[in-house]
């Protein structure tokens, strides 16, 4: 296995989850916005992976396992907060 950017960028958008998951329980305004910020930023990571690792052809067989499943966490970790 062979670490590239986009696999660590990922990997980085996995860690992500919880955080974002999170950060709305606690009161107040700015963790909010802050979790809604790391969740763009988090948006942007996932354009960026895709394009590095076309742009310089290092498209692994990790980074199109942990792509998907990394776009449903960041999809379920927003979902969490409005269900409570």
């Amino acid at each position: 296995m062979r670490w590239t950017l986009p696999n660590i960028i990922t990997l980085a958008r996995i860690c992500l989850t919880p955080v974002i998951a999170l950060l709305p329980f606690i009161q107040g305004y700015w963790p909010k916005v802050t979790a809604f910020l790391i969740f763009l930023i988090a948006a942007f990571s996932d354009i960026l992976d895709g394009w590095l690792a076309r742009r310089y052809n290092t498209v692994s067989d990790l980074g199109k396992l942990l792509d998907p499943i990394a776009d449903k966490l960041l999809l379920f970790a927003t979902l969490i907060p409005s269900s409570g």
